[in-house]
């Protein structure tokens, strides 16, 4: 066998490669890729986290907007309203937190004009006022026989003079009646839904109720209801 010699070797040697070297451009093009795949997963972030954010103040703004249109709402409802008679004016303040359907029943009628030249039809003095379109006897009838012993009513009732209410008979819109006590009256809650409370013009009430009725306590001269004004303010 043939013995290789020394320098065949090595120059057998000098002809093998050895390592590969990753050049620079490499290393600078694979830094880029990772920097650009870098920015893209932060600005991705940041987009969703906006976007989160956004939804949510959009939600805070639908719910907010809400209790506004909620409040707005709320506060256009009339609080007052004016009664103009043949005899002056007269101002109630609605109790809408006490009976809100009722309330809402005579605002619509007032709105529609149900009491607009409403005669009062009934006056009985030191006891109430009944107005209404229709010659219904009804609640007032009820209570004449009472009404002719004034000085015998209990002074210490759940109710004050001066109230605004309507019978609780059932009735459709165009019979609603309005009662206006001049006294205190005995066991109101059983005749009557109160909803409001005569806050100006009680000289305009106690007026009316000193004209002169016949025996069945209808009035001898026409005497009612010109306009009804409602307002939240006055």
């Amino acid at each position: 066998m043939a013995r290789i010699k020394p320098q065949a070797l090595l120059q057998q040697s000098k002809k093998k490669k050895g390592p590969s070297r990753i050049s620079v451009t490499t290393v600078v093009l694979y830094s880029l890729i990772v920097v650009v795949m870098g920015f893209f997963l932060f600005a991705t972030y940041r987009h969703w986290a906006h976007r989160s954010s956004f939804q949510e103040e959009d939600h805070l703004s639908v719910l907010k907007g809400d209790n506004v249109i909620a409040d707005a709402k709320k506060s256009d409802v009339p609080r007052y309203a004016i009664l103009n008679t043949s005899k002056g004016s007269i101002t109630v303040e609605l109790y809408k937190e006490g009976s809100p359907e009722v309330v809402d029943e005579f605002i619509d009628l007032c709105q529609r004009g149900h009491f607009k030249g409403m005669p009062f039809h009934h006056v009985i003095k030191n006891f109430v006022i009944q107005g209404g379109n229709t010659d219904r006897p009804g609640v007032t009838e009820d209570w004449t026989l009472r009404g002719k012993h004034n000085s015998q009513l209990d002074t210490s009732v759940k109710h004050e003079a001066f109230m605004l209410g309507t019978s609780k008979a059932k009735h459709d819109k165009e019979s609603f009646e309005l009662f206006i006590t001049t006294a205190p009256i005995p066991d109101l809650n059983e005749k009557l839904i109160v909803f409001g409370r005569v806050i100006k013009g009680e000289d305009v009430v106690q007026e009316i109720e000193e004209v002169d009725t016949d025996e069945h306590y209808q009035p001898k001269s026409s005497i009612g209801i010109i306009n009804v004004t409602l307002k939240q303010k006055v």
